[in-house]
């Protein structure tokens, strides 16, 4: 596994830890009174689903480059949203969109 490989599994790893996170302190109430910058009561699931998202992203991102397919900007989400679909409708990926 070549690096960049290694850091987007890294990155994704991160982002889907800190939903996680971030869901908890969503959800209970406890943690939230505990942290002194919540003055009341809040969700943060628009955090979760981004955290979540980026997740996705880097994980298909390492996917590609293990298959030798490389994504970069502009629209680097797009093409790589594409170029993982290809690989779902040639069933390379054993997955549905």
């Amino acid at each position: 596994m070549d690096s960049d490989t290694k850091l987007y599994l890294q990155r994704a790893q991160n982002e889907l830890k800190l939903a996680e996170i971030i869901m908890q302190i969503s959800v209970n109430k406890d943690i939230q009174t505990k942290i002194q910058e919540i003055d009341k009561p809040e969700t943060y699931f628009s955090s979760v689903i981004t955290h979540t998202y980026h997740s996705i992203f880097y994980t298909a991102k390492a996917y590609l480059i293990m298959k030798e397919i490389i994504t970069k900007a502009p629209e680097e989400h797009k093409k790589t949203y594409e170029e993982f679909k290809k690989l779902v409708s040639q069933g390379i990926v054993d997955v549905k969109l």
